[in-house]
């Protein structure tokens, strides 16, 4: 079965507009996990605008599932956190600096060199790599040569086209993610996932390990209620 991952940034947006701590982002992390999901993810950035570093080390005090850091290798402040804390998981994603959302995968041709280094950086400590990837057949190989451990589709573009064709949609993941199991990468999915989109994602895409969501799912939370959003996404992913 595919596992969820929830990323819980937005619980750490919210508690930082208002300051304090509330929602508590630990207490959110220990949830997530007693509601049914497999990992929790999240995402620190420099400016510390959601997810702080010291929320990191908090959380992996008490995390039980798998852990998983998203964020940009080049700085070396996160490189360091990784380091440092040690998750199941560290999900490289190409952000600039003050990027409010990640909108496009890395370009694995022109920066191979650079993601050799760094991939075998966090393997050495014994950390699981998994670098964002647009579904485009060359970049997927080009990942393949890089060392990483898994691939995660970007899906901002399949989510977009959804509604409209759904079928055109999903055509350039489902042959992504075949070349990409041809080349033995392991596969990761996420942004802009649904409870609409989410169930006709994961029954197309063969090998899918793992889903990575957090802001649709807080949305639904909201109305719906944390454990039963998590429930509810987690049906989509095993119908």
């Amino acid at each position: 079965m595919v596992k969820l991952s929830v990323n819980i940034n937005k619980f750490a947006t919210l508690r930082n507009s208002r300051g304090g701590n509330n929602p508590d982002v630990v207490k959110a992390a220990i949830d997530a996990q007693l509601f049914g999901a497999d990992g929790v993810t999240v995402h620190p950035r420099p400016d510390e605008r959601h997810i702080r570093y010291k929320d990191v080390y908090d959380i992996k005090k008490v995390i039980t599932t798998e852990f998983n850091i998203e964020g940009n290798s080049q700085e070396q402040k996160f490189v360091d956190l990784v380091l440092d804390v040690k998750p199941t998981q560290v999900t490289l994603v190409p952000d600039a600096l003050n990027q409010i959302t990640s909108n496009h995968g890395w370009d694995t041709i022109t920066n191979k060199k650079y993601l050799i280094e760094i991939i075998s950086v966090f393997k050495k400590a014994g950390i699981r790599v998994s670098i964002f990837v647009d579904p485009v057949i060359e970049m997927v190989e080009g990942a393949a040569e890089t060392g990483t451990d898994r691939i995660e589709l970007y899906t901002e573009a399949y989510a977009k086209e959804y509604d409209t064709n759904k079928e055109n949609a999903i055509a350039p993941y489902i042959n992504a993610a075949k070349r990409a199991t041809e080349l033995g990468l392991g596969l990761n999915a996420g942004h802009d996932l649904d409870l609409d989109n989410l169930n006709f994602f994961a029954k197309n895409i063969k090998g899918l390990d793992e889903v990575s969501i957090g802001h649709a799912l807080i949305c639904d939370a909201l109305y719906l209620g944390y454990e039963n959003a998590i429930q509810l996404y987690k049906r989509r992913l095993s119908l």
